[in-house]
């Protein structure tokens, strides 16, 4: 994907082109707002009025990163989301299912690749124990630690999306991956021997 012809081409009117950037971008922008919201259907609302946004505001764009650019607007909206909830708070009318207790459609009499119910539980312990440490991280931090080390932003991408100053980024990075192994110590007993941190101490 060339992204430079097809913002080129956005920007001169062009909605097919502005419809591939979303393509192209859709997924990681989702992901990100998923991440940092903890919530699937805010985050599609997020990723959505992210995208809106960007539409909206192309003839501001000033070049550089476009994906950057956007994901500094997907980021605004979960604060924007995450303020709203701490001024309206909503009591959830009921919990959410258990993954293990939803439906599944399979034949047990072919092969699969799919794991094993064993490795499952394992991704899926290993899963709720990052997502619990991640959402008790301080907004800024999380943010940061989403878009390095679950995206794969280099630091420049990301201090370009968060607008603040490279050393501010790698300061908070360092800071949130420390809190993440603090948190995660907590899970020790939860997790398969080779996710634990370090090993247990053995009198």
């Amino acid at each position: 994907m060339d992204e430079t012809a097809l913002v080129k081409s956005a920007l001169s009117g062009e909605l097919d082109a502005f419809n591939r950037l979303v393509l192209a971008y859709q997924d990681v922008a989702f992901n990100v707002a998923y991440r940092i919201l903890g919530d699937e259907d805010q985050a599609v609302d997020a990723t959505q009025s992210a995208f809106l946004s960007a539409y909206k505001n192309l003839d501001a764009f000033r070049g550089g990163s476009f994906k950057a650019w956007v994901l500094r607007m997907v980021t605004n909206c979960c604060y924007d989301e995450l303020r709203r909830k701490q001024r309206h708070p909503v009591v959830p009318l009921e919990q959410r299912v258990d993954e293990v207790g939803e439906e599944v459609d399979y034949n047990e009499w072919l092969p699969s690749d799919d794991p094993t119910p064993e490795v499952s539980l394992e991704q899926a312990e290993v899963e709720h124990a990052l997502e619990h440490c991640l959402q008790a991280l301080p907004l800024d931090f999380r943010s940061v630690v989403v878009l390095v080390d679950v995206q794969g932003m280099d630091y420049g991408e990301v201090a370009h999306s968060l607008g603040k100053p490279l050393g501010t980024i790698k300061s908070r990075l360092a800071r949130a991956r420390s809190h993440l192994r603090d948190c995660l110590q907590q899970f020790q007993e939860l997790l398969p021997a080779k996710y634990r941190l370090e090993d247990e101490v053995r009198k």
